[in-house]
């Protein structure tokens, strides 16, 4: 990886466009990860006409190959199959071409699509506390794909579409474990969707705030993908830039959707608004999502031909970002001048008798509106506690968090998750899709306990109060 690694600091890299429409192109029907089984010559065409197109990268054709993308064509039990056949594909055309052009090396990323799942909303508008899947189904499923894709040979992970970006950290943890497993380093790349001109994603969170909760995974390139055409991505791709001391990824689609869902944007169309990125230093990978084809691709390899890729955040910015930096659906960073910072403590059973009470009575509407009015009057960060002896503190944790996650005006402020006891501490970790708060750790149990557990609340991408 050190190669990828000096060609981002070198040259503006230029990823491949979209797959589904290419392999749709060639009659696939239904389900495009099977095919790299059933018809991997097919697969290898669609691979080999990007790279053809100039693409430095490619990415595997496994978006939903994981065990909860396959199940509905009941091939769950052949993920690690699917996904490693995907990658060894993507490799072998990656190879040749490196062979045929040694000044222009080629590289492989591994796809992980976000699912069809979402961590942190419900699908029953009468029931917001239910969850179709949880941070450790999520984290088995993800695993399991990683694996495959790295045992094809992959030279980078590309947790992409992020909508959700509880789902992206639950990507983001299992590729961590199987880093430590394996004992080598495995490149990660992110990419988030934004679905609204509001600038954010699905599940509710700004640019900002994504940024903040995925930053843990330091990841070789974050950036934005799908949605968007390339002139409605571009504020949210700046903001981004402005901060992130990683690389930059952005792959828009062909335009906005017409009223027949087809993408009309000509590859001249979207180089000359590229090329702009590029002139403008926001770009490290460029490529294309829906709509785009070999052609666009070509296209875009020579709007950004020459010119100087994105350096890393400018000074003032870097400063800024070494900050303590926390978020649930915004941001709150602690600067100098932020003074004191106003956690709310009246969501801790501790804190509040008639809280307490609401809690053991599951009046969980009452206890929400405890937290409303935290926040409305003034609270950057609300303290969620459920240690009482009569409760079940890591599924009141768990009932809680997941209702207060369908609240926007209550789920915008960061969460400290507060408790004397680990396992409930890592439930409250399971269930935010923000970067949070925990309240706290100690040596109580000596080094070595404190050690695996600051390292599983960093993995999750949160701070540590230290007692």
């Amino acid at each position: 990886m050190d190669k990828l690694d000096a060609l981002l600091a070198d040259r503006i890299l230029v990823l491949d466009g979209a797959m589904g429409t290419e392999l749709q192109a060639r009659g696939m029907r239904g389900n495009a990860e099977e095919w790299n089984l059933s018809k991997p010559e097919e697969v290898r065409a669609v691979h080999e006409g990007y790279f053809e197109a100039g693409a430095d990268a490619v990415e595997t054709n496994t978006f939903s190959a994981t065990a909860i993308g396959q199940k509905e064509f009941s091939l769950e039990d052949r993920v690690v199959e699917i996904n490693e056949a995907a990658a060894r594909l993507a490799r072998e055309a990656a190879d040749a071409w490196t062979a045929r052009t040694p000044d222009q090396p080629r590289f492989v990323f591994g796809s992980v699509g976000p699912t069809n799942r979402t961590a942190s909303m419900s699908p029953k508008v009468e029931d917001p506390g239910f969850r179709e899947v949880d941070f450790q189904g999520l984290a088995t499923a993800y695993r399991e794909q990683i694996v495959g894709l790295l045992n094809g040979g992959v030279d980078a992970l590309l947790i992409e579409t992020v909508f959700d970006t509880l789902n992206a950290k639950a990507a983001i943890w299992a590729a961590l474990e199987e880093q430590e497993a394996r004992g080598s380093r495995i490149p990660l790349l992110i990419s988030g969707t934004i679905t609204d001109r509001a600038g954010r994603t699905l599940s509710g969170q700004t640019a900002e705030a994504f940024w903040t909760s995925i930053r843990h995974a330091q990841p070789l390139a974050v950036g934005f993908n799908c949605a968007l055409g390339a002139a409605e991505m571009r504020p949210h791709l700046e903001e981004v830039a402005s901060l992130a001391e990683s690389g930059i990824l952005a792959y828009p689609n062909a335009g906005l959707p017409d009223e027949f869902g087809e993408y009309q944007q000509t590859p001249e169309e979207m180089a000359a608004a590229i090329g702009e990125w590029a002139d403008s230093g926001l770009l490290n990978i460029i490529g294309g999502c829906c709509g785009t084809t070999p052609a666009h691709i070509a296209a875009l390899v020579e709007a950004v031909r020459g010119k100087a890729p994105r350096q890393a955040a400018a000074r003032s910015h870097k400063v800024d970002s070494e900050r303590p930096r926390f978020s649930g659906l915004e941001p709150l960073v602690i600067r100098p001048e932020s003074n004191l910072i106003n956690i709310g403590e009246r969501t801790n059973v501790s804190g509040s008798r008639k809280f307490a009470r609401l809690v053991k009575e599951d009046a969980w509407e009452e206890a929400l509106v405890i937290a409303r009015d935290q926040v409305e009057d003034g609270a950057q960060m609300i303290d969620v506690c459920m240690d009482e002896g009569l409760l079940d503190g890591p599924a009141a944790m768990t009932r809680f968090l997941r209702l207060l996650a369908s609240e926007p005006d209550i789920a915008r402020v960061p969460v400290v998750v507060d408790s004397s006891r680990f396992e409930v501490l890592e439930v409250g970790l399971e269930n935010l899709q923000g970067k949070a708060l925990v309240n706290s750790l100690s040596l109580k149990d000596g080094e070595e306990e404190f050690r695996r557990r600051a390292t599983l609340c960093r993995r999750h991408g949160a701070a540590i109060v230290v007692m």
